[in-house]
């Protein structure tokens, strides 16, 4: 177990560093950071000045390693526009970012889970079918165009919902701030997080399903149900705990899509989170912003990736007997 985990962080800071690679080489091709913070009257003298206290001109192999050093401290400079440290500028966009995308993943999983069984258990029914059918429009139809639906609907004729923001916040000890203790801030989350979560909802309800269906024809199914169990014991005592072992890898993987790819329900709801903060810093090509995004998503993603791993490691003993025998 120990020697799996050492393995898979060995690997985790070889892509961050790939991708620490990639963030730092957007300064040197999108522009010269320069330009970007003084006006064009300053003299010749004071943006050499500003390059030599920036370590602009030290050796690209210095400044890559500087970066690094920086980024693993979680320090990113100063934004291009908001003349603020960046690592603040996140810190203070993060908790709406993670508040939408949990409860995006909770309304998910709890609603794909009884679904998929449902569906897996009675597949020819007309409601499985009617389930299945619904499911293809959180997969076909863009998020975006759901989003704007949604609006329509609940915020414009039926008048139920908000149509943007994210409601009154209230800040907690450590300055993390929280919509979900408010009741305007409840009413804003519904729409953003529905939007966000169909996609995954859809996706795991159909990997549920079809894992089931998997499962429910394999020999020891046949043989639990030759032994009289009960058809309860069978489907949620065997078969669920079995379809759950490929679902941990996928749902892991999808919390992070969830962070990662809820710029476009942000910028659709203008919802106050890093996602949006991510388009407005490509609109003003704010460098600072766009690759400190780009390193902590990534940084996010290789953490999900690493509990996933070892999660699947604990649940599959095939994997166990096979990292003992030297061939995992």
């Amino acid at each position: 177990m120990a020697a799996f985990i050492l393995r898979r962080l060995a690997q985790s800071i070889i892509v961050m560093l790939v991708v620490g690679l990639v963030a730092f080489f957007m300064f040197q091709f999108l522009g010269d950071p320069v330009n970007q913070m003084v006006g064009v009257d300053t003299p010749v003298a004071e943006r050499e000045a500003l390059r030599e206290r920036l370590g602009l001109n030290d050796p690209l192999i210095i400044r890559f390693g500087k970066f690094v050093v920086n980024a693993a401290q979680l320090e990113f400079g100063l934004s291009y526009q908001h003349k603020s440290p960046v690592t603040d500028l996140l810190l203070e966009r993060m908790p709406a970012t993670i508040e939408l995308s949990m409860v995006s993943a909770v309304i998910a999983f709890a609603l794909a889970l009884p679904a998929g069984v449902y569906t897996g258990l009675y597949r020819n029914r007309w409601s499985s079918k009617a389930m299945l059918t619904l499911s293809l429009i959180g997969i076909s139809v863009p998020t975006f165009l759901i989003g704007i639906l949604f609006i329509y609907l609940f915020a414009v004729v039926l008048g139920w919902l908000p149509s943007f923001g994210r409601g009154d916040v209230v800040t907690l000890p450590g300055g993390w701030t929280t919509g979900l203790l408010t009741a305007s801030g409840l009413k804003a989350i519904i729409l953003p997080a529905l939007t966000l979560g169909l996609f995954t909802l859809t996706l795991i309800m159909r990997l549920i399903r079809a894992e089931m269906l998997e499962v429910l024809r394999t020999d020891y199914i046949k043989f639990a149900r030759a032994r009289g169990l009960t058809n309860r014991a069978v489907n949620f005592g065997h078969a669920l705990k079995n379809t759950l072992v490929p679902v941990i890898t996928v749902t892991g993987l999808l919390l992070g899509n969830l962070i990662a790819f809820a710029i476009i329900t942000e910028s659709v709801f203008q919802w106050p989170g890093m996602g949006r903060l991510f388009l407005q810093s490509i609109q003003e090509v704010d460098l600072p912003v766009m690759s400190a995004y780009l390193v902590m998503i990534s940084f996010l993603f290789v953490v999900l990736n690493l509990v996933v791993d070892i999660l699947y490691y604990v649940v599959d003993p095939r994997l166990r007997v096979e990292g003992h025998g030297g061939g995992h």
